[in-house]
């Protein structure tokens, strides 16, 4: 999975964009607890994230 991906998967569930990186973190995490992804992805994702300035909370 892409951020890209990631951001189209959120815009479709949350009917918004997100307004920041760590909304995706936070949808990224909840995705992963879930089993929608992989660890591996999951951490590329996050990696990705933290890059742009995402925060875990």
């Amino acid at each position: 999975m892409t951020l890209e991906v990631l951001i189209q998967q959120y815009i479709a569930e949350k009917e918004q964009k997100p307004a920041s990186a760590n909304d995706l973190l936070d949808f990224l995490k909840r995705g992963y607890i879930q089993g929608k992804l992989s660890f591996v992805e999951y951490r590329k994702l996050i990696q990705e994230l933290d890059q742009r300035g995402a925060t875990l909370a």
